[in-house]
């Protein structure tokens, strides 16, 4: 029965490195060999001299108040037993074994008083442990909850034993069946606590680990048009490459300076919401709001120059349709650009930057490419006369 908590540990210990589960191992396997040592089954396996026998007992019983004592330690949560106490629980365990080796190689050195004198000394070690958990549980910690369950029988053979030590009228009494008993009790439902904890902190991990991906997810998108930016674009870059994106095209709203002073800044936002709309990224496309009225589309297939000016010739119709009462057609030019070999982002951008100044110069609501025109360019004349409808209504009413 208490192998098993060995094995749980070491899937716990795999998917979570907390310092926490090892003690726990370790207090677990000492609680073994007491039991193995002390109920005459090492007599059937080996059959050690009887000061072997004391001298290993000796040596057992110390490690396990000292991995007890950093078990408490390290599991007990932060912020759940104060900070003294804390402390102090490394110095219990190296106490501990400081005894134990000690009365184990020089067990005859002080012989009226050295057993008395042994026992009286581990008594810090248990009103520091009994303060610590009782601390803990005023703090509300859970996982002191399972130590205060599974230690009783242990704590209360400890006591027995303390008492008629140092007690000389009393009988010295091991009370070994209430010790074996309590050794099982404890290891479960400290196992169980073990669990419970590890649950706690992968719960607590998961939470912060999806509220650093939202901040993330946050920091990457722009909360006017819910684009990813550019921010997104540079550290995502590599990977869509990989995804075999083969064109990138950056989109510049005309005179749109002129929207924001005629119209105000309200106005200029909703001209902004209308092109991300337009601009609607799908498999094949992704989009991107740079900053201002500069946008940017990453384009894969096999006809990239149509998909990019499809979405700039939407522009207009999309924008007319959304924010009605401007003067004119909100027109957009571009620089599109194929994605070759294992070039940069910023090599990218600025080729595809210096087409878009050049349809800029060009007279503005057009394209620059240097992407060769696919079969499919044809389809894009219907585009243009789907454009051409909300150009006349605005016209009519110029």
């Amino acid at each position: 029965m208490l192998v098993m908590p060995l094995i749980f540990n070491a899937a716990f210990y795999r998917a979570l490195r907390e310092p926490f589960v090892l003690w726990h191992s370790v207090l677990t396997f000492s609680l073994l060999m007491t039991i193995f040592v002390t109920s005459g089954l090492s007599v059937m396996f080996f059959d050690p001299p009887a000061m072997t026998l004391s001298w290993m007992t000796t040596l057992i019983f110390g490690i396990t108040i000292g991995s007890g004592s950093m078990f408490t330690y390290s599991f007990i949560e932060p912020g759940k037993m104060h900070p003294l106490l804390r402390r102090i629980l490394p110095y219990c365990a190296a106490w501990a074994l400081f005894l134990s080796v000690f009365h184990a190689t020089f067990p005859f050195v002080g012989r009226p008083i050295q057993s008395t004198a042994y026992t009286a000394a581990f008594a810090p070690v248990l009103a520091v442990f009994v303060f610590s958990v009782i601390d803990s549980l005023c703090r509300g910690s859970r996982a002191a909850r399972f130590q205060a369950i599974g230690y009783t029988p242990l704590a209360l053979v400890g006591l027995i034993r303390l008492v008629t030590g140092l007690a000389p009228w009393l009988y010295t009494a091991d009370a070994m069946l209430l010790f074996y008993f309590g050794c099982m009790f404890e290891v479960l439902f400290t196992t169980l606590g073990v669990a419970e904890r590890f649950m706690s902190i992968k719960r607590e991990r998961d939470g912060a680990r999806n509220e650093a991906d939202l901040l993330e997810r946050l920091s990457e998108t722009d909360p006017l048009t819910g684009l990813l930016n550019r921010r997104a674009i540079e550290r995502q870059f590599e990977r869509l490459l990989e995804e075999s994106f083969t064109a990138l095209a950056i989109i510049d709203l005309d005179h749109f300076k002129a929207i924001n002073d005629g119209y105000g800044h309200g106005v200029g936002d909703e001209v902004l919401q209308a092109v991300a709309v337009a601009l609607k990224a799908g498999p094949n496309v992704r989009a991107y709001r740079l900053g201002g009225e500069e946008f940017l589309l990453l384009l894969r297939g096999h006809d990239v120059d149509v998909q990019a000016e499809v979405r700039r010739q939407a522009i207009p119709a999309t924008v007319a349709n959304a924010v009605p009462g401007l003067a004119g057609l909100v027109t957009a030019s571009m620089g599109i650009t194929p994605i070759s070999g294992d070039e940069s982002f910023t090599a990218l951008y600025e080729r595809a930057d210096k087409l878009l100044y050049e349809a800029k110069s060009a007279g503005r609501n057009t394209t620059h490419s240097t992407i060769p025109a696919t079969q499919s360019s044809n389809s894009i004349p219907m585009v243009q006369a789907i454009v051409a409808s909300p150009a006349a209504a605005m016209a009519g009413t110029g």
